[in-house]
């Protein structure tokens, strides 16, 4: 009977480390694929603009290029309204 025991805690060991090394590798990988799928979202992101800009032609062109932005399919639809609020001042 001892020797049955021993087996079955043996086993019990083995099977926990294994499921716990299984889980911390699971763990680690979803972390690595998060940031990879992260990256490029975040490279095509618009910088954020500090103040309404002074003139005119200024908010001309920055609408145009977040328009263009928006055409090429960097930003979505809720960016450039935010962006675009941004600039207007609204």
């Amino acid at each position: 009977m001892p020797g049955l025991i021993r087996g079955v805690a043996r086993t019990a060991v083995v099977a926990g480390t294994a499921t716990a090394v299984s889980n911390r590798v699971s763990r680690r990988q979803a972390g690595r694929w998060a940031q990879q799928d992260a990256g490029p979202a975040q490279a095509y992101q618009a910088p954020p603009t500090a103040a309404a800009p002074s003139s005119t032609e200024d908010t001309l062109d920055q609408l145009q290029k977040l328009a263009a932005l928006k055409e090429q399919g960097v930003l979505t639809e809720a960016e450039f309204a935010a962006q675009k609020a941004k600039i207007l001042g609204t």
